[in-house]
């Protein structure tokens, strides 16, 4: 077997222990480490087709895996006018009407990205930018990704008049005390009534905003993610980029388990487990417990401050329960969007019945958890749940003195117990971390700083949101590495630097461990290595 890959001069970290390993070079063949050792002996293993790299010195750790990502429905998702920067009304006039001038007549707008602190506590709908939308049809997506805003023109073009049912329980046309839509359209059932109405792309075009969107998570130092959908045309899309040889991530994709699921439908997703290609595979499922709390969809135990998030995202949440256990009975993974507390209660409510029917090992996760309350930590060592947690949501979406709307409507009590990182970690949770990208930015270090510092991105300077919650900086490596592989049950392949593990490998101009928070986003990324293949290499290698 020829040696495909040799780096030199590295110092090669370990996410267990903290401490570079004694060896400064390593060798791959075939996807995997096949040798650790000095300089020389490491050398002497590559041949006229071996890649072979001094490091100078870089710091390689194990390959920086995103725990909660959306590739293919980001890339769909992050195009036209970018919201994210306003932080006003005035501030989204601003922008849109900016766009509006350059738009073609007919054309339809399309932004991402609002965030619903603009409206400081006000109603979220699309009255304050009647006026610069008047007669353009526009698409607005607030940054959840779970909601949207629509111009009255794209309401029209859409014929949606008035409040609709849906399968979906938290889905809702949101209307006015006249039944007339505010523009606001809450979760993916009410906000495919009217992006139906809108021009598509080209496949051809969304094939390779895809391809873009990947080369930059891997120039950014990601190897790998837990992709959380499968929908439209992603699985073909992975598997045509991967036959290429253009997918420059190896990915783990959990389709979607949705309300109305039927028998035939839950015994598709477990055959579909295992499909895939080189660097792509289709393992777990992924399932909506709830929304979100900025839009009050999400299931609480106690109402928020308008009397919303009062129920589950699945009509009935027994139901739930039963797709739960057949899952687990056939070996499958779940990972659950849980955001309220009695959302996250009633997961875990449904994996405890699932391993007292059943009693083998199946590694299930729950996605968010917002806000939860102390008897709930333990539950998740107890029961081998794996929390899935995106630091930047606290980090960006939040605020410290609890002026943010997220934190309004759960008042007081609940805003301060956000992301329990700290308090999860040591009840003995396995914490995995990761950026939900398109909701939040999808560089790595970056969600590994907010799980560090929790402040702000846009203003380090402001204070941080439960700094009590914070993870140290090995702690937020390992639940990018070590803690990643876990829950995708390949810690015996994955995760550490070792012979017999994946090559996948990222390496930086300075120690991740040894960066202040503040200043990890602007750590170089020096190499990128997925299976053995650099994709990303910096100009000074």
């Amino acid at each position: 077997m020829s040696t495909s890959l040799v780096l030199l001069s590295a110092r090669l970290l370990d996410p267990v222990t903290g401490e570079l390993l004694p060896q400064t070079a390593l060798a791959a063949a075939a996807g995997r480490i096949t040798a650790l050792g000095d300089d020389a002996e490491i050398r002497s293993l590559a041949d006229t087709s071996t890649t072979v790299l001094d490091l100078g010195g870089a710091v390689v750790t194990p390959g920086l895996v995103d725990g909660h990502i959306h590739p293919a429905t980001g890339a769909d998702l992050t195009h036209g006018l970018d919201l994210s920067g306003c932080a006003d009304v005035e501030q989204v006039r601003a922008a849109l009407a900016r766009a509006v001038r350059d738009l073609a007549p007919g054309a339809w707008l399309q932004g991402w990205g609002l965030d619903p602190n603009v409206f400081a506590g006000g109603p979220v709908g699309i009255a304050p930018f009647d006026a610069v939308l008047d007669g353009v049809p526009a698409l607005l997506l607030l940054f959840d990704a779970h909601s949207m805003l629509a111009s009255r023109r794209a309401l029209e073009l859409a014929g949606v008049t008035g409040p609709r049912t849906f399968d979906q329980a938290t889905a809702e046309v949101v209307c006015d005390a006249a039944g007339r839509p505010t523009g606001l359209l809450l979760e993916e059932a009410a906000c495919a009534l009217v992006e139906g109405a809108a021009p598509q792309p080209t496949r051809e075009e969304r094939l390779e905003r895809l391809a873009a969107a990947l080369h930059t998570m891997a120039a950014a130092g990601l190897t790998g993610g837990h992709a959380m959908d499968a929908n439209g045309d992603s699985l073909a899309f992975y598997g045509e980029l991967d036959a290429a040889g253009r997918l420059p991530l190896r990915l783990r994709v959990a389709p979607w388990c949705q309300p109305g699921t039927g028998a035939d439908g839950v015994r598709a997703l477990i055959e579909q487990q295992g499909t895939g290609g080189r660097l792509w595979q289709t393992r777990g499922v992924k399932i909506f417990m709830d929304g979100t709390i900025d839009n009050g969809t999400a299931w609480l135990e106690h109402p928020d401050c308008h009397g919303e998030s009062r129920h589950a995202f699945w009509p009935d949440p027994e139901e739930y329960t039963r797709v739960v256990g057949e899952l687990h009975r056939a070996g499958v993974p779940t990972a659950t969007h849980a955001i309220g507390d009695a959302a996250v209660r009633h997961v875990l409510d449904a994996v405890q019945k699932a391993q007292a029917e059943d009693s083998r090992p199946v590694r299930h996760r729950v996605e968010h958890i917002e806000t939860v309350p102390d008897d709930t930590l333990r539950r998740f060592a107890e029961l081998g749940v794996v929390a899935s947690m995106q630091p930047t949501h606290c980090c960006d979406f939040t605020r410290a003195d609890h002026t943010d709307n997220w934190s309004r409507r759960l008042g007081e009590e609940r805003a301060s117990r956000a992301w329990r990182c700290r308090d999860l970690h040591d009840s003995g949770a396995v914490v995995v971390l990761g950026s939900d990208w398109p909701i939040a930015p999808s560089p790595p270090l970056g969600v590994m700083a907010g799980a560090r510092h929790r402040r702000p991105s846009r203003d380090l300077t402001l204070p941080p949101h439960g700094p009590q919650q914070a993870l140290t900086a090995l702690e937020a490596l390992q639940g990018m590495t070590v803690n990643a592989a876990y829950a995708a049950g390949e810690e015996h392949e994955a995760g550490r630097i070792a012979v017999g593990h994946r090559a996948d490998l990222t390496a930086f101009g300075g120690n991740p461990l040894t960066t202040e928070a503040t200043e990890l986003p602007d750590l170089p990324v020096l190499l990128t290595v997925v299976d053995g293949e650099p994709v990303h290499r910096d100009t000074r290698l």
